[in-house]
């Protein structure tokens, strides 16, 4: 027990010198502030462009390169300034504290300060984004595998994040397909075949949402990005304003050659029990590479097939 005493207090210790570190970037360069128990905002001033991230601050300092922000060093390089938002919880930033926040950069200019302002997240992070956009009027909204929201009146059928069910998605910043209403435009990148993100995204119709379909890439497309050299191509010319479908289908492709991508369709096609088109699927990663489970898969649906005979 004393040993587990030791362990939790050297954590602490080591995440409170990474806070002071985070405070002193923050008074250098901008500011950092803590909303309440569980969030945490860092702004760092540079270029006319803000980007404003939202993530799970967890992973943020689970990070050991730089434990920062998601994207810093990438903002930086192109000269943008940068608003990391960060929860230390699933929390989906359901807190008046970050609502008291936004209400008070809205009211005091902060965001008109800018010539373009960008919210950016995934996932839990792309809710936020697009609830939080409408305190910036004519911003853009990058969001990827957005929860509309997780209010049981509204989204009975999401059965995920249970632990989040608990808080209140009403009143400010509640829902994403009003709240981001006021946006310039709404860049939502979903997987179609996956049903729950599907349906969220089926809530967005506003005139200002692109839709970006990202058949078979599952829930986590940001990481299958990464895996791919796309993501930060992707934002850049999200914010840029020169993001089409055409260009955003055609990059794409590049998803044919990634194992992860592969394995997901063997696994999509497993399930669909369509033994010949997962032959026919096998045959073309296997003319590629070397990929032993890919042969036993193939291996058997041609057995399945002959047991019909």
């Amino acid at each position: 027990m004393n040993e587990t005493v030791a362990i939790d207090a050297s954590q602490a210790e080591t995440q409170a010198d990474w806070k002071d570190n985070l405070r002193e970037i923050g008074a250098k360069e901008g500011f950092y502030e803590e909303l309440g128990a569980q969030h945490t905002a860092l702004f760092v001033e540079r270029g006319k462009t803000l980007i404003v991230t939202f993530e799970n601050l967890d992973h943020v300092y689970g990070r050991a390169a730089d434990r920062m922000p998601w994207g810093f060093g990438f903002v930086e390089q192109q000269g943008w300034s940068m608003l990391g938002m960060m929860a230390s919880d699933w929390t989906w930033y359901r807190d008046d504290a970050v609502h008291d926040f936004f209400d008070r950069l809205r009211d005091e200019g902060f965001f008109e300060k800018f010539d373009k302002v960008v919210f950016y997240g995934a996932s839990m992070g792309a809710y936020a984004a697009s609830v939080f956009s409408a305190a910036a009027p004519g911003c853009q909204v990058v969001a990827i595998s957005p929860q509309a929201t997780l209010n049981r009146e509204i989204a009975p059928w999401e059965q995920r994040y249970r632990k989040a069910w608990r808080r209140d998605y009403t009143g400010r910043y509640g829902y994403g397909p009003e709240m981001s209403g006021s946006a310039e435009k709404v860049h939502l990148f979903y997987d179609p075949r996956n049903t729950m993100d599907s349906m969220h995204a089926a809530l967005f119709q506003g005139d200002n949402v692109v839709k970006y379909r990202c058949r078979f890439m599952g829930h986590r497309i940001a990481s299958l990005w990464i895996q791919l050299g796309l993501l930060k191509p992707i934002v850049t010319e999200c914010v840029s304003g020169e993001m089409t479908t055409t260009k955003f289908y055609q990059w794409m492709r590049a998803r044919r050659e990634n194992s992860r991508f592969q394995k997901e369709m063997l696994q999509t096609l497993q399930e669909m029990q369509r033994p010949r088109l997962l032959i026919r699927y096998c045959e073309a990663v296997l003319a590629r590479r070397r990929a032993p489970h890919f042969r036993n898969a193939m291996k058997a649906a041609r057995a399945s097939l002959k047991g019909k005979k």
